[in-house]
């Protein structure tokens, strides 16, 4: 009997529709990475320790270093080259205030912290959003700069901008 080694996954991804060939034991970070070349999606722990690779799966923040990509067949993820506009490449309110407060230091976790954020503010549409609320979003995600002040002022900005913060 043959084992199966090899599957073609259908995904949307940033709302583009694509057919991808993995590895039945392929995570979707690699994938993402490897064959589609979104390396917005960064690996750090690939143990679901740092949340450096969280993207959204139909909408809700998933570590992409535990998900096999066979199991996203037929999902809508969105990776953080999927914040912008892909029409004009203006930046996501998230991706701004980021920007605008400091939000990074290294970067090397911003796409995770952004995924996070996006979630929570999707989550949170027109209710107040607590500094507590926003802790809780981001525990999963490390810092290793330790620039956790900035990136809370950061959420709160983006909030703001997105008229959710009061």
């Amino acid at each position: 009997m043959a084992t199966i080694t090899k599957k073609t996954v259908k995904l949307t991804v940033n709302g583009v529709e694509c057919e991808v060939e993995v590895d039945v034991n392929e995570v979707l970070a690699k994938v993402l990475r490897e064959k589609l070349g979104l390396t917005g999606t960064k690996i750090g722990c690939e143990s679901g320790e740092c949340g450096a690779c969280t993207v959204l799966i139909d909408g809700q923040p998933k570590l992409s270093c535990l998900i096999l990509a066979i199991e996203c067949e037929g999902k809508k993820i969105l990776t953080v080259e999927g914040l912008s506009d892909p029409e004009t490449g203006k930046l996501h309110p998230i991706q701004e205030a980021f920007i605008e407060n400091f939000g990074f230091q290294c970067g090397f976790c911003t796409p995770g912290f952004l995924m996070v954020t996006k979630a929570l503010l999707d989550k949170k549409t027109g209710e107040k959003l607590t500094d507590e609320e926003i802790r809780l979003a981001i525990a999963g995600n490390i810092c290793r700069c330790g620039d956790y002040y900035h990136i809370i002022e950061s959420i709160k900005a983006a909030a703001e901008k997105m008229k959710r913060f009061s």
